[in-house]
């Protein structure tokens, strides 16, 4: 006899709890994102108050870590999630909406240490395919950062391009410095 394990649907997963750190559905599977050490969250948080500060007031985009994002059949949580100001979903009374149905305009993924690069790198290609116009891969471990452009073309760069129309200029070594320095 053969037994048929049902699979999970994306409604399915996003009827489920949250978990934390957050879960995403990419491909049919379900897969838990690692807790984010000292040089992830260090990364992060510094990346989030640069990009908010030359966005948020001007109203060019909004910056959201560890925001749900579904769209294209997958649920995935980038570390950072940037989305242009008109295109941030709102509620009925005008505020920011709970839920974003849309890939980012960029998407920022800080590699852990026992996560995969070519896994993460998949998703990004994902968002590139559904729409995101820039993501960024970065990999403390080896002070790189791959870029990936629309169109899914992906290169590794040292001056890290940011969304036209933000006024942001960073390196990868301004970047890492950050926690390396």
């Amino acid at each position: 006899m053969v037994t048929i394990v049902p699979t999970l649907t994306l409604e399915g997963f996003l009827a489920q709890p949250e978990t934390e750190p957050a879960s995403e559905f990419f491909t049919g599977d379900v897969t838990q994102k690692p807790m984010p050490q000292g040089k992830h969250s260090r990364l992060q948080f510094k990346l989030c108050l640069t990009i908010a500060a030359a966005v948020e007031e001007a109203k060019i985009a909004g910056v959201f870590p560890e925001l749900r994002c579904t769209f294209g059949g997958a649920s995935i949580v980038p570390d950072i999630a940037v989305v242009r100001w008109g295109q941030i979903p709102r509620d009925p009374s005008g505020d920011v909406a709970n839920r974003f149905l849309l890939p980012p305009d960029w998407a920022i993924e800080i590699l852990s240490p026992d996560q995969s690069q070519s896994k993460v790198l998949e998703r990004l290609l994902f968002c590139s395919e559904q729409g995101t116009e820039l993501g960024w891969l970065l990999n403390p471990r080896e002070g790189s950062v791959v870029v990936v452009f629309g169109g899914q073309r992906v290169q590794v760069l040292r001056l890290l391009p940011v969304l036209e129309g933000v006024s942001v200029s960073l390196t990868v070594d301004q970047v890492f410095g950050w926690v390396f320095g």
